[in-house]
């Protein structure tokens, strides 16, 4: 599956893979996602590319929207705005 747009991806985190958004998982993955010294972020980043994993950043906030938590603090790149 093309994780080309936040539908496609919300669809492969909740359904396909069954993990529900919660806060404390969004805040997890985003901490992690925002740490370039994070080994699995690094891995990641190989991977899947450092444009994907700003763009998977943002779905996680835009997730974190949705939920009314928005953390206005940080940019997508986690550098403070």
């Amino acid at each position: 599956m093309a994780l080309n747009s936040y539908e496609d991806w919300k669809h492969c985190i909740t359904v396909s893979c069954g993990i529900p958004l919660t806060a404390p998982y969004i805040d997890q993955r985003l901490s992690a996602l925002r740490d370039r010294a994070d080994y699995a972020t690094q891995k990641f980043v190989a991977t899947w590319g450092e444009s994907h994993r700003l763009r998977v950043i943002a779905w996680f906030e835009q997730a974190q929207q949705e939920q009314g938590r928005a953390d206005t603090a940080s940019s997508p790149s986690g550098q403070q705005t």
